[in-house]
Formats: structure tokens, C-alpha cells, sequence
């Protein structure tokens, strides 16, 4: 089974830590599945603008990117997060490879607008996905562990790529078995405050519906977004799911909330 993970900033805590996902994801592996880990690191970028001045903004809730933004942004993804991310992989008996959405043109990007039209700076929307290395590395006992960058298609600059989406646009193109988003809740909730209005299944349409009627908001819209994108683009199924042990193992089992192709 080929598995491709949303690992996000805010459910990493300090490498000191218990992981309860990355213990899971050690099992599936040795239990003979292909796993790709994309992660996020909002949190961490966050602190490390805070720590050098640097202001901070947010249009459409996505991160407006200067170039200096984007170096501390690149810098923290690639050689912080990410690193500590295959470290603790490794820990775990894992064959961790890290790379970002640079090598290789993995993520091949433009940069993009808001809905409005205004400049997000160095933000990018994805072109195309080269799944070629990730492929090769799975092939040979890799566990690829991706930070979401993205490369301008003349290879003139790194573009910072929303975590979800790319996590998305990886499992569509790989045509995954499950794309698995771990997030704090169990299932996508109808009513944000109301653990009764979980959602066992749904499929493309109804989510679609859900989205532009605003039941989906918040951090859980480009989730959603993320799941749609990686079924229209392939993927076999979508899985969002709680965090804490054998988080993924219990999603595949069916709890959390699956989204089908409509």
C-alpha cells in the first residue's frame, strides 16, 4: 500500500518528545507499506521571523513572501524541520531521505495571486509534480520526508508552497492507495464544537458543497481542499484523521473521516 502523509508544523513537539505518528509510521513500513511524509512547519517559520523582526503577514491565509521572508522560510523547512524530521525517522528504523519540492523539479511552481489579484510575493501555485525521485526512492526502501517548496520552472528562485496543497498534489500524482491528513480531531465535523456531527465518509461533491457554503473553515478548509485536489488528481482515497497512537493505522481502519472520488 502506498501512503502519503500531511505531517503538519503543529503536531511536531521538541525532538525530545514522544512522536505517536512517526512510531505508527515506523510499523506501517515495517509491516511492507510505501510511505511519503510531507510536512509543514508554520510554527517553527513563525518563530523564526519573530526572533529576527521580521514582520508578518497573511492574506487569504497564506504567508505573504518577501525575499527575506523566504530565505528564513526555506532555511527552517530544509535544514530545520525537515532534518529533524528524518533524524527522528531514522531513530525509529525508518530509511529516511530528506528533500524538498526543489530537487529534481518536484514541485514545479509559478508564483500566484490572491482571489483578488494582489501579490503574494514569493508564493507559489503548483505547475506540475515530477514524481520520478520520489518513485525511485520508494523503489529501493526509501521513506521520502518532503518540505513544501517549490522550484520556479526556470530554476531562478524557491517558491513557498501552502503544506497542504503540496501534500495533496504529491499523493494525486503517485496515485496513492490513501492520502492520510492527521489533524486534532477524529472526524470532520459538521459543527466545529459538536463530536456527535462527525462525518464517517463523504465524497468529492458533497465536500465541495460543504466548502463553499462555509461548513468547512479555518484550518480545516485547505485540508479539505488538500483531500479533493489529491482524489481529482488520482489519489484512491482520502483520509482524514485524529493524531495520537496508531493514528494512521486506525484511519486506514476507519476512524476518521474518508473521502471517496464522487
Amino acid at each position: 500500500m502506498l501512503l502519503v502523509l500531511k505531517y503538519g508544523g503543529n503536531a511536531m513537539g521538541s525532538p525530545a518528545d514522544p512522536d505517536p505518528i512517526l512510531d505508527d509510521c515506523a510499523e506501517r513500513v515495517r509491516s511492507g507499506d510505501w510511505l511519503v511524509i510531507v510536512h509543514g512547519g508554520g510554527p517553527q517559520i513563525d518563530a523564526a521571523l519573530e526572533d529576527r523582526g521580521v514582520p508578518q503577514r497573511r492574506v487569504e491565509g497564506l504567508r505573504v513572501t518577501d525575499r527575506q521572508t523566504l530565505d528564513i522560510t526555506e532555511s527552517v523547512l530544509c535544514a530545520g524541520v525537515n532534518k529533524a524530521l528524518v533524524r527522528a525517522a531514522l531513530a525509529r528504523g525508518m530509511r529516511a531521505v530528506g528533500i524538498s519540492g526543489e530537487d529534481a523539479w518536484l514541485l514545479k511552481a509559478a508564483p500566484m495571486t490572491s482571489s483578488r489579484g494582489q501579490s503574494l510575493g514569493f508564493v507559489g501555485r503548483i505547475l506540475e509534480v515530477n514524481q520520478g525521485p520520489l518513485i525511485a526512492l520508494l523503489e529501493h526502501g526509501y521513506v521520502p520526508i518532503v518540505a513544501p517548496l517549490g522550484l520556479a520552472a526556470d530554476a531562478s528562485t524557491a517558491l513557498n508552497v501552502n503544506a497542504d496543497t503540496a501534500a495533496g498534489a504529491i499523493a494525486g500524482a503517485l496515485r496513492a492507495d490513501a492520502y492520510i491528513v492527521v489533524t486534532n480531531v477524529d472526524r470532520v465535523r459538521l459543527r466545529v464544537d459538536d463530536p456527535a456531527s462527525g462525518i464517517a465518509s463523504l465524497d468529492t461533491e458533497e465536500a465541495a458543497a460543504y466548502l463553499s457554503t462555509g461548513v468547512f473553515d479555518g484550518g480545516m478548509r485547505p485540508k479539505m481542499q488538500s483531500a479533493i485536489d489529491a482524489l481529482a488528481r488520482g489519489a484512491r482515497r482520502a483520509l482524514i484523521c485524529g493524531s495520537g497512537p496508531r493514528a494512521i493505522t486506525r484511519a486506514l481502519s476507519g476512524q476518521a473521516t474518508a473521502l471517496v472520488p464522487a
